[in-house]
């Protein structure tokens, strides 16, 4: 036999169920007789009173006596950090790499502005609302600078193409002409087997004549290139044969020019130990001290750094750049970018605009930046 419930509050807040079926006017006249509404009056049809917010869910005083600008504190707190947190990142403790993943993915922490908007409604907290001008004002004004990153001058000296083409690319020539296409004086990649390096030069070599290969690092040139020589980044921790990075001079049209290409290690995520920044932080330190001895006064680096300019293991390298690059142009991976890993960056210079190109069939996205020095 099929039964029918009610579910109701009762005068504490709690539901309580019924069964219609046991209950005969009798009980029902004795319920009202027994029970407050939540109106606070007596003796009318549960089942027809007014329905009110549940305590703090409404504008004024909730069960405690609390008005909307008392309640939601500990929201409004994490409000006024999340407004601070584009400044004050380097501040958070870099425990098992927990700093440098927030400073990766810095740009999206924005987004937490949303739930805390949600949970300042839900609460009915005016403080809270009024906290989350603090970040809605910090992060838009971070995004709305990405945005608005270039659109000067239109003019520019030359473009370069930084790539890491994937050792396991299935098609290297069809990326490098992709590249090219891009109008290019410059094409530095990396993940360069020697494989991948007759492919890509049987594809280059008639409008890039001049080019350097060392290890798996490779730079392309419409420029002839003198004094190429291997960058030592190579990190105490890693054994065996490890060469990723070269440093040429471009005879350009402006003049010399100190070009750098290089690979840092990936950054792993294990347990316990969690994100292992080490051996990348270890060749980070390294280049940046061979930018440091560098004589010649403009300098291009074009690398996949398996960091972003905010992360501060990357440090000594973003630090020696007049221009690190600015924007939003996340370069991995590739079916949804989040990060930018492949940089350009430049010395002695200025990167007039800063975008990615069509994807390949690498796992990251080129991109392609104008120079004027």
């Amino acid at each position: 036999m099929s039964r029918t419930y009610d579910r109701d509050f009762d005068h504490r807040g709690s539901y309580v169920d019924e069964d219609e079926n046991h209950l005969d006017e009798g009980h029902v006249d004795d319920d009202r007789g027994h029970r407050d509404n939540w109106d606070g009056s007596r003796g009318e049809d549960r089942r027809r009173r007014p329905r009110t917010w549940p305590e703090g869910r409404h504008w004024g005083r909730d069960g405690k006596g609390r008005g909307s600008w008392r309640r939601g504190r500990l929201i409004a707190l994490c409000a006024v950090a999340l407004g601070l947190l584009p400044v004050l990142h380097a501040l958070v403790p870099d425990f098992r790499g927990v700093g440098s993943l927030l400073e990766t993915f810095l740009p999206w922490a924005g987004l937490v502005v949303l739930p805390l908007l949600l949970m300042a409604w839900w609460r009915r907290s005016t403080l809270a609302l009024v906290a989350l001008l603090v970040p809605a004002g910090a992060w838009g004004g971070l995004a709305g600078n990405a945005l608005t990153a270039f659109g000067g001058s239109a003019s520019y000296d030359f473009r370069v193409v930084q790539h890491n083409i994937a050792d396991d690319n299935p098609d290297p020539a069809g990326a490098a002409r992709a590249l090219a296409g891009a109008g290019p004086a410059m094409i530095a990649l990396e993940e360069v087997t020697p494989g991948v390096a007759a492919k890509v030069s049987g594809v280059l070599k008639a409008e890039y004549p001049h080019r350097a290969v060392l290890g798996t690092v490779g730079l392309w040139s419409r420029f002839p290139l003198r004094d190429v020589r291997p960058l030592d980044l190579k990190p105490r921790s890693i054994a065996g044969p490890w060469q990723r990075g070269l440093r040429a001079t471009a005879l350009t049209t402006q003049g010399h020019v100190a070009v750098y290409v290089a690979h840092l290690p990936s950054v792993r995520a294990g347990w316990p130990e969690g994100l292992r920044t080490g051996p990348r932080n270890e060749a980070a330190e390294r280049l940046g001290a061979a930018l440091e001895a560098e004589t010649v006064d403009r300098v291009l680096l074009l690398g996949d750094l398996n960091g972003t300019t905010d992360d501060r293991g990357l440090d000594p390298v973003v630090s020696r750049f007049d221009d690190a690059g600015r924007g939003f142009v996340f370069s991995w991976p590739r079916r949804f970018p989040v990060v930018r890993l492949d940089h350009v960056m430049v010395r002695g210079a200025e990167i007039v605009r800063l975008d990615t190109l069509a994807v390949t069939d690498s796992d990251h996205v080129p991109v392609i930046a104008e120079l004027e020095f």
